[in-house]
Parts: C-alpha cells; structure tokens; sequence
C-alpha cells in the first residue's frame, strides 16, 4: 500500500507529525537511519517520501545518520519517488556555508562569515573579519552547537586553545559578524510545502540561536531553551509580503519544501538572514494561542501529495 514514509534519526521530534498523520488516518511508517543499508539492486517502495534528517544527529549517538539520508534520497530520486526536502534540502542542513551561498545567490543577505579549519586559521578568520563583536559557530550545527559570543579577538585565542573549545563534527568553524537586533528578538518565519505559514518572534535577552521545540535541553549557555515560558515564542503576523515573496523563491530555487528560516533586523533596520532549518520544529504554546499549527498544515500537505499520487499513478 502507498504511504507516507517519514526519514529521520530522532522520534522526539517525529511523534508530532505522526500524531497529526494520525489524526487524519493517514498511512505512514518512519525510517529511523541511525543504522540501515540502501539496496541499490532494488527499486524503493511507492510513496510519499519526506526527510527531516538533522544536523545534530550525531549528538544523539547518529554520527552517520545525515550520510545514510543522504544514499537514500539519491535512491529515491534516481526512481522518480516524490521527496519533500530531497538531497538539495539536505546539503543546506548540513553546512551552513552552503545555506548562506544558497541565500546570497537569491539575493539575500546573510551575517559576513569566514569559515576556518584548524586552530590557527579561526584566529586568522576572526582577525580577517575586523568586526567586534563576533561569533562563533559550527558549520553542521543545529541546537546552537559551537555558538560562542566573543568581544575580542584574544578571547577567541584563549578559548580556541583551551580545554573548552568545541570541535565541529566537520572540522569547520564560522567566525560571523554579531547582528545585535536593539529590540532583542529574531524572526522565524515557517514556510509548509514551500508557502509561508506564520512567523514566530523569538525573544533573545537571555541568548540567541534559541530552539522553538518543546523539548530542546541542550545544555548551552547561549540557547536556554528547555522549559522556557511561553512569551519566549511568540507568533506575530507582522512579516512583509515582500520577504515572504522573497523567502518563497529562495525555497524554490533550494528545492526545498519544508524550513524554518530565521533572521534579524539591526538598529538600522537592515535585516540579515541567518539560518535555515530544514528540519523544523514548532512551539506548541505559541502555536495554541493563534490556533495555527504547522505540523497538522504538514500533514495535510502530505496526505494531500499521496492521495494525488494515487491518482497520478
């Protein structure tokens, strides 16, 4: 029977999409690629296929996992199969300097960011920066992974040779320019089969890169997430029709299909996009008080593409 097939490493972050595929009876079963193989002697199963695979999965103990996604997304489109967030989705998950090319070549202007391998060439990276403050990131992150704010380039130096110093799973880090927002909030903007479905204002006095799942403890000082009272996520319709125009065509070109796309504006109103999250979760308070829900939006998309499948077929 032709179902909806869920690629993923962490069911914490899956059970709310399967809960609404309940829901409306929809068909499923989820591929869990923590471990697995892809029989490329063989043709996949029919179906809708929708990948939420993470960049952090290796915090989880999936260190191969993204890889594993990656062989079966190819296998699927080498068979024609309907993928939602496909291997192009993917590469952008995984490297952020993927996502700021991606972003800049539509147009839209990400933080200045140099990306630095070894201990010598971070030091060298934030020196070429000449910008202060600045931060410090990993280029397959997800949860905040390697955020660091730095007043100086000497601060940089001692954490970089101290015991604290986070190694990237890639062995890539981001020196990126500090966009202080004088209000102390980013956007998140979610987009559902390519169209925009709300925005969320992210409350940032406590920190940034901050995480909308309802679960999220991740034990870093700069993404306090976890229980966190509800004002911190707040979902506010004040995004322009031209960033939603904008962030829909950048999609298009990524082919990608599901994403949550932050940014920030600076005190001069300058607004500078920094993240795009293929793998995007939704904060259940936030979504409660306006009765917008971006997992069930997902599912019907979903259920929708199957049924056309059906037909198609």
């Amino acid at each position: 029977m032709s179902k909806i097939y869920i690629i993923h490493e962490n069911d914490e972050w899956t059970v709310h999409l399967t809960k609404r595929l309940e829901e409306l009876n929809l068909p499923y079963e989820s591929w869990h690629l923590d471990q697995g193989i892809v029989d490329l002697t063989t043709a996949p199963p029919r179906g809708v296929f929708y990948n939420r695979m993470s960049a952090s999965s290796h915090t989880r103990g999936h260190r191969y996992a993204p890889e594993l996604a990656g062989g079966v997304l190819s296998w699927l489109e080498l068979h024609g199969r309907t993928v939602f967030n496909g291997t192009k989705a993917l590469s952008l998950e995984l490297s952020k300097i993927n996502q700021y090319t991606a972003l800049e070549a539509s147009g839209i202007r990400t933080p200045k960011t140099i990306a630095a391998v070894g201990s010598e060439q971070i030091i060298l990276a934030a020196q070429k920066l000449e910008k202060t403050p600045f931060i410090t990131k990993h280029n397959r992150a997800g949860k905040g992974l390697g955020v660091q704010l730095f007043q100086t380039v000497v601060a940089l130096e001692a954490y970089v040779n101290g015991p604290a110093f986070e190694e990237p799973v890639d062995g890539i880090t981001l020196i990126q320019e500090y966009i202080q927002s004088p209000e102390s909030y980013i956007t998140r903007a979610e987009f559902v089969g390519g169209k925009y479905i709300y925005a969320v204002r992210v409350d940032t006095s406590e920190g940034f890169e901050l995480c909308p799942a309802d679960s999220c403890q991740i034990g870093d000082a700069f993404c306090p997430v976890g229980e966190e009272p509800a004002m911190k996520f707040e979902i506010k319709e004040d995004i322009s029709a031209s960033w939603i125009e904008r962030y829909e065509a950048f999609l298009k070109a990524s082919k990608i299909d599901v994403a949550g796309i932050e940014f920030i504006s600076d005190a001069n109103g300058e607004v500078y996009t920094y993240d795009v999250n293929t793998n995007t979760n939704y904060n259940a308070d936030a979504e409660a008080k306006v009765e917008k829900y971006g997992m069930l939006e997902l599912a019907k998309v979903l259920g929708t593409t199957l049924e056309n499948s059906k037909i198609n077929v």
